[in-house]
């Protein structure tokens, strides 16, 4: 995709780049009102079964991801034209969802200006080694690198980590609204929390919401991990990296059923999202059925995104993710290299 075509992709988008109000606050009503309704219901199941209680859970989890998605979009002030109304129900979205707004928007923001930049890693993305630099690295970094990227501890121990700890702190250099947003946040958690469990009782607190956020959780680490690793994937040295392409090519289209694409706050066509997140969610679809260029990027489906659980390493020779199993190879042909007879006398 050359420069004249980028541009051109991105002024067929722009159009899409303004909020309905009316369409935002339906969307608000069908999401919030669900899941207040299914907590309430999870909670009044305890007495009936506990089996029946995790379904709903489950249920509730999905409606917690849609409310994410809303204070995502209100992060990247898409949700409202209004800045100060993006402000408010992200906080709002925040509290229930465990993120604080000014902190996370910070740090998604460059998310967005440096995926797939293999020269700006580290901030709001996954930790993603290259094959070179873990051939190079200690066997410490090496020992780190692989417990990070075992799946039990990504998507299990992952989001108790960034929930509950990592997002309860401000990041270093924070300016004084972010860091007032991040208290506030906090106290809006403890105080939710404390009522609900002079009310209910922490016993069944922990039941109900434990199962909501771990459902939640894994589902929310598996997206975003899911869709920016997939096979041919983009990652480029800050030299040839392109904004575009990075969207494009570097963010997949996840194929979901209706349903979940629903739950999810159409979130799988996060190759529309990367290249304009002033689109808000519920017109990322139309961008996608409408627009030529963006129906032939990478796409996956629950079934084919599986694979994505053995990539390990992004092969900057080879431009695709691969497993630990290339590292083998590259020792093996490093070691018959050897054994071959030096010709020279």
């Amino acid at each position: 995709m050359n420069k004249l075509d980028q541009r051109s992709l991105r002024k067929q988008v722009a159009p899409y780049e303004k909020s309905n109000f009316k369409a935002s606050l339906f969307q608000l009503f069908n999401t919030l009102v669900p899941y207040l309704g299914l907590w309430a219901l999870a909670y009044y199941s305890l007495n009936i079964s506990y089996i029946l209680t995790f379904v709903i859970g489950v249920i509730a989890a999905g409606f917690l991801v849609r409310i994410f998605i809303i204070f995502h979009d209100c992060c990247h002030h898409s949700f409202f034209k209004n800045r100060k109304a993006n402000k408010v129900i992200g906080t709002i979205a925040g509290i229930l969802t465990l993120f604080p707004y000014s902190k996370w928007g910070h740090d998604h923001s460059v998310h967005h200006a440096t995926s797939s930049n293999l020269d700006k890693r580290g901030t709001g993305d996954i930790w993603v080694m290259t094959v070179a630099e873990y051939m190079e690295a200690t066997p410490w970094k090496r020992l780190c690198y692989r417990i990070y990227r075992n799946p039990f501890v990504m998507f299990i121990l992952g989001p108790i980590f960034v929930f509950l700890i990592e997002n309860r702190f401000n990041r270093r250099k924070a300016r004084k609204n972010e860091r007032i947003n991040t208290y506030i946040t906090n106290v809006g958690i403890v105080g939710l929390a404390a009522i609900l469990c002079v009310a209910i009782g922490w016993q069944s607190f922990l039941i109900v919401q434990g199962t909501i956020f771990m459902v939640s959780g894994i589902a929310g680490v598996w997206l975003f991990y899911v869709q920016h690793t997939f096979e041919d994937s983009y990652f480029e040295e800050d030299e040839n990296w392109e904004y575009v392409k990075a969207a494009v090519e570097g963010s997949s289209f996840y194929k979901l059923p209706k349903p979940l694409q629903w739950l999810t706050g159409n979130i799988g066509y996060h190759h529309v999202h990367h290249l304009s997140p002033r689109v808000p969610n519920y017109k990322l679809e139309e961008v996608h059925n409408q627009t030529a260029p963006l129906q032939h990027v990478p796409t996956i489906t629950l079934k084919t995104s599986l694979k994505s659980l053995k990539f390990r390493l992004w092969d900057e020779d080879e431009k695709v993710f691969v497993g630990y199993g290339k590292i083998k190879e590259m020792v093996a042909d490093q070691k018959n290299v050897n054994k071959i007879p030096s010709l020279e006398k």
